[in-house]
């Protein structure tokens, strides 16, 4: 018994740190086994076995799957589509997004699905004349559904098929809840088209220029260097007014001539003028220490910033913090980002929230957006990274579209091969990753950089915290509690008890902690009534993925809340029906279709 309530220690203090946010949850989970080695719930090699785990490594697989499609242009293909199907209403627009979207995520990891179509959608969006909010929660809500309609879809159904296995049930096959799927996508695509429009915000942007929109009217301005000054004679970078003031120089005019980044090694003289980025007390700060004067208030009246700044060579464009990036938890200034990537931040949107002072101090998070200024190459750049992404459609020039059909006939091998039963899963997605390097559709230096990391770890540090549980006794413990506690009930209560208690989990936890959380327990209760196992480890994994009352409870929400201007309610106004639906439907559905009798 001492053991049982040691495990449930860990489980509650990793729950606590989860649910805190204070270390990155991949961190966490990596802790997680650690600490069961330490207390002796598990062996060495038990605590690794997630590392190697068929789920871990079919997880990664798919991952670098997807990114073979997304960089050959599959998916930007469907553009037309989208156009061609889309209508006029607001209603036909979000059908046809989620008959194409949909049944995409089905077999392409929907965060991905997501990373390519949000600049699609907002383009679509502009030529539409549709207000971005109306699109992006709809965008997020049908990858979630479609996610569900095989067991590659998302990462968590890849797991509760591995857990399956280990509970001594058979691994779930390619299809095999595909009808239940469809049924719950399905309703909530209708719910989506013709009831979430009353219910989503029409957050038209400010206008068509992006300084307005991130309000940098009192931010940006000229200021022109003095004959006095102690600027001349002097670059950029011997001058350290951009290190020592909170302020970044966009351009220098010099003579009538405008010269772009990179500026660090230009030489200042008499009469340049600086557009700059700064506070009117850092302007006044330089102005005093370096002589400089303030150019009167052009703020953009007769011109935008982007006109002012999108030349031949340069341009300005919103860039999207992406989950997997490195870039996470660190600060502008940490991470040299001007130099590094040659770009410079105007201003970060989080949410609903915009910064545009002391932005070299603020720690980075997933989901942030950041308006950057900088040469147009500098965004070729940043389209190929994992780690942010341009709200924009991808350069042709950056996608293998010659390789286009033979990844999309890599996929359909993959998926064909494994739904036939010749081999599993975990075997055709590693020939698929092979195909992809040797085909050319991707580099090998390539698949390192297509893997999120974040979910591995996390799913590899959580999997020995199911082995803990089972060995130490505390899932049939807590399986033998609910079943004296719920003794009255019929087994149809007990399984939405089940599903409501995952959904709630996986809104302040990620999905894939509440699958490993609940299903081993769901299993042991049913076992225990006579009740169908695999109804219940359907209910689980549905539930995992029934999150859409909140913009950090699944990381596609968390994509499009600051892209769309949301703020954190619309989710819950939106969601909260969606949520509700689903808990009323799905096990209803489990029920008829795979039967509730052991």
């Amino acid at each position: 018994m001492d053991k049982v309530f040691l495990t449930l220690g860990v489980v509650i203090v990793a729950l606590i740190f989860f649910i805190g946010e204070w270390l990155p949850v991949d961190f966490i989970a990596l802790c997680i086994p650690v600490i069961l080695i330490v207390l002796n719930l598990v062996t060495p090699d038990e605590a690794l076995s997630g590392f190697s785990n068929s789920a871990t490594i079919t997880v990664m697989a798919m991952f670098i799957l997807s990114t073979g499609i997304s960089r050959t242009g599959v998916m930007q293909m469907v553009r037309d589509l989208l156009v061609r199907w889309g209508g006029k209403t607001i209603s036909n627009q979000i059908l046809a997004l989620g008959l194409i979207i949909g049944p995409i995520s089905g077999f392409i990891n929907n965060t991905a699905v997501v990373a390519v179509f949000l600049p699609i959608i907002e383009e679509w969006c502009n030529q539409q004349k549709i207000a971005v909010s109306k699109m992006f929660i709809p965008l997020s809500y049908v990858t979630i559904l479609g996610g569900m309609l095989t067991v590659i879809g998302t990462s968590t159904n890849v797991l509760a098929s591995g857990l399956s296995k280990q509970l001594g049930y058979e691994e779930f096959k390619l299809f095999q809840f595909t009808p239940l799927g469809m049924i719950t996508f399905s309703v909530g695509l209708i719910y989506l088209a013709f009831i979430a429009p009353l219910l989503l915000p029409k957050r038209e942007q400010s206008s068509d220029s992006l300084s307005q929109d991130y309000k940098l009217e009192d931010y940006v301005t000229e200021v022109i260097i003095t004959p006095g000054s102690s600027l001349i004679g002097q670059t950029l970078r011997q001058s350290g007014i951009q290190r020592k003031f909170d302020l970044d120089v966009l351009e220098i005019i010099h003579n009538g001539n405008h010269f772009p980044q990179p500026l660090a090694d230009k030489t200042l003289s008499a009469g340049d003028i600086l557009l700059v980025r700064g506070t009117r007390k850092d302007l006044l700060k330089v102005r005093d220490a370096k002589d400089i004067e303030i150019l009167p208030d052009l703020k953009f009246a007769e011109k935008t910033l982007e006109s002012e700044l999108t030349t031949g060579e340069e341009k300005v464009a919103e860039v999207l913090i992406l989950s997997n990036s490195r870039l996470i938890g660190s600060t502008l200034k940490d991470l040299r980002f001007r130099q590094r990537y040659n770009g410079t931040v105007l201003a970060i949107r989080r949410g609903q929230e915009l910064a545009r002072e002391r932005l070299g101090k603020i720690p980075l998070r997933f989901g942030d957006l950041l308006l950057v200024q900088g040469p147009k190459e500098s965004f070729i750049g940043l389209q190929t990274t994992r780690e942010l992404l341009v709200i924009e459609e991808r350069d042709v020039e950056t996608l293998k579209q010659d390789k286009a059909l033979i990844a999309l006939g890599i996929i359909l091998g993959v998926v064909v091969i494994a739904a036939m039963n010749w081999f599993p899963i975990l075997v055709t997605a590693l020939i698929g990753v092979i195909l992809m390097v040797l085909t050319g559709c991707l580099k090998p230096g390539e698949i390192y950089g297509a893997v999120r990391w974040d979910v591995i770890f996390l799913l590899a540090g959580l999997i020995p915290l199911g082995i803990a549980m089972d060995k130490s006794g505390a899932t049939q413990w807590l399986a033998d509690n609910l079943v004296t506690l719920g003794g009255g009930l019929s087994g149809f209560w007990i399984l939405l008890f089940f599903f409501i208690i995952t959904s709630i989990l996986t809104e302040i936890l990620s999905n894939n902690a509440s699958v490993v959380l609940m299903m081993p327990i769901a299993v042991k209760v049913a076992e225990s009534l006579h009740l169908s196992p695999y109804a219940f480890m359907l209910a689980v994994t549905f539930a995992a993925s029934n999150s859409f009352m909140t913009p950090i409870g699944y990381q596609t929400n968390t994509m499009v809340y600051s892209a769309g201007g949301y703020r954190f309610l619309d989710f819950t106004r939106v969601g909260g029906p969606l949520n509700l639906l689903m808990i009323v439907i799905t096990p209803i559905f489990i029920v008829l279709l795979y039967g509730l009798n052991g």
